[in-house]
């Protein structure tokens, strides 16, 4: 793998890295506001985060490559209303999907390979923004209802791994 290869790939590893954390610090923050459903949520896409990184590294460690993790930002422990957490949420992933894009328009270029693994990721992107965006319709429309809240809290809370029922799969 050569060396720029590789500084891209670890760049990768390192959104997916910091993605996981967030999301982490999201449900704990979340599960302190008695918003069960979206803590649950957040834990599975924080984890779902961890295995697109090592999913990563994986594919570093297969072609010869060296594994660099960075430190990882401190995260907040307020994020706000649901609402707003689930904005940052949108707003994250769609700093990843760009992150994805950048990294596919030069690898396209220079190893076919590794363009399929960051194009794969890039697809999954579709499903990430999307997910996100109808729970951010979906708590724009709840307003500061708490019965709509707590419906779409326990909607939420319903996923187990991928989507819950009336919002696109998470990828």
């Amino acid at each position: 793998m050569n060396e720029e290869l590789q500084k891209l790939f670890n760049n990768l590893i390192q959104v997916e890295h910091v993605s996981s954390t967030l999301y982490l610090a999201m449900s704990a923050y979340l599960g302190r506001l008695n918003y069960t459903g979206m803590a649950n949520w957040l834990r599975l896409q924080s984890e779902e985060e961890r295995t697109h990184m090592l999913t990563l590294i994986d594919y570093v460690v297969n072609k010869d490559g060296t594994v660099t993790l960075a430190s990882i930002p401190a995260q907040p422990s307020d994020f706000g209303t649901p609402l707003e957490t689930f904005q940052r949420v949108l707003s994250h992933e769609q700093m990843v999907t760009n992150s994805y894009r950048q990294a596919f328009n030069y690898v396209s270029q220079v190893d076919p390979q590794a363009s399929v693994i960051i194009q794969d990721f890039l697809r999954e992107q579709i499903d990430e923004e999307a997910q996100s965006l109808t729970i951010v319709n979906r708590l724009n429309l709840a307003g500061n209802n708490p019965s709509a809240l707590l419906l779409l809290d326990q909607e939420l809370g319903q996923r187990k791994n991928g989507a819950v029922a009336g919002t696109p799969a998470a990828g």
